[in-house]
């Protein structure tokens, strides 16, 4: 891994951190403001909805001035959007503040993952990516574990202080490294619409597969993981602190998976991880609906985490490829679905909580992620018979 990835995957970690650190702060907020948790729940809503939306700005601005120079103007504006939040009066500015941050944000995993697919081949990338996500799922587990532990100590506050200081420290490097224009495999179609552009991706049969399938993805998985937090609080009446070091057990997930992507790619290939990772996510969230006692949520947490990634990243690897004459416009539609897909989500569980409370909603989720895995794993044999 060259420096400049490396540089890309230390951006991906405060982002990471930022993207789920409302998960562990959410019963904290709620308490703050004197507002119930489905209320506080604007906070993760606001992020998530405006970081999907603007992808769609910057897969045009990504193709035009190149992805490495949008990931590091977009860390150093993320530097102070997400300082915002820690001086937000009430519950409304809280939701601007994250909005606004989910703005700046969205550009850098998304235009990494671009970057990595500009000047990595096809046969390699996925490791890669893997490894490049080590930096993003580090950002998850010390996220959301110090979320919480900062939430007990001093304030919910504090925690956007923290962040808001790490993108401006990476943005720094970021600026100082020199990485030449990546260009695509396949120049871009000449075209002055950005609407354009995201149709010719739109146009791709398997691009849609991947697309639709990453966006029920985030709204099922990540839809319910921003409740587990909640869950904890209110059924076991455990501590912000150890919240957030049962959350960050999802990133433990996802390392273990990272760490062993070359040999679990080798044994069960693309399809493989695609089945068994919805699979094991499902089992993840028929535990929490089983757990008596919170001594259950941890292992259950870093096997949905496992079980996200195997799912997850073989969908990443498909997106760098499913439409390479606009590697920046085809991601940026990607990461749209995903956050679009989360942020409904948790709406959307949130409605559905006074009906089936957290374990009949994880009930739901579990037999949603099986249904997800397969049948992208059945798409993706059937692409691979008739040679896509």
């Amino acid at each position: 891994m060259n420096r400049a990835i490396l540089l890309l995957a230390a951006a991906g970690f405060f982002a990471a951190g930022t993207t789920r650190v409302t998960d562990a702060l959410l019963p904290g907020i709620a308490a703050s403001f004197a507002v119930s948790i489905p209320e506080a729940a604007v906070a993760i809503t606001a992020f998530t909805f405006a970081y999907g939306l603007f992808q769609l700005l910057y897969g045009p601005i990504g193709a035009r001035i190149g992805p490495f120079r949008t990931v590091a103007l977009m860390t150093a504006l993320t530097a102070f959007t997400t300082a915002l939040s820690a001086a937000a009066p009430t519950l409304l500015w809280l939701a601007i503040a994250r909005l606004v941050s989910g703005l700046t944000c969205a550009a850098i995993i998304p235009m990494s993952m671009a970057f990595i697919g500009d000047s990595v081949p096809y046969e390699q990338r996925q490791p890669v990516l893997a490894r490049f996500l080590t930096g993003h799922i580090s950002g998850l587990v010390a996220g959301q574990a110090a979320a919480g532990l900062l939430a007990e100590l001093v304030s919910w506050r504090t925690v956007f202080l923290f962040l808001g200081a790490g993108f401006a420290l990476v943005a720094v490097f970021l600026a100082r490294e020199r990485t030449p224009r990546t260009v695509p495999s396949r120049p871009a179609e000449p075209s002055t619409s950005p609407l354009l552009q995201y149709a010719r991706v739109l146009r791709v049969p398997w691009a849609r597969v991947v697309l639709v399938t990453v966006t029920l993805e985030g709204l099922f998985c990540f839809g319910a993981v921003a409740y587990v937090g909640a869950f904890l609080r209110e059924t076991f009446a455990i501590s912000y602190a150890r919240i957030g070091l049962t959350l960050a057990a999802f990133g433990l997930g996802g390392l273990a998976y990272a760490l062993s992507v070359r040999r679990l790619l080798a044994a069960l290939g693309e399809v493989g991880l695609a089945a068994v990772g919805g699979s094991v996510m499902a089992l993840a969230f028929l535990l929490l609906a089983a757990a008596p006692s919170p001594w259950l949520a941890g292992p259950a947490t870093a096997l949905c985490g496992l079980g996200y990634y195997m799912l997850h990243n073989t969908l990443q690897t498909n997106a760098t490829q499913m439409a390479p004459f606009d590697r920046s416009a085809a991601i940026a539609l990607f990461a749209f679905g995903l956050f679009v897909g989360q942020a409904v989500g948790a709406a959307l569980f949130g409605l559905a909580l006074p009906r089936l409370g957290y374990r009949g909603g994880f009930l739901v989720v579990a037999v949603a992620l099986v249904l997800i895995g397969l049948a992208f794993a059945r798409a993706k044999r059937g692409a691979a018979a008739v040679g896509r």
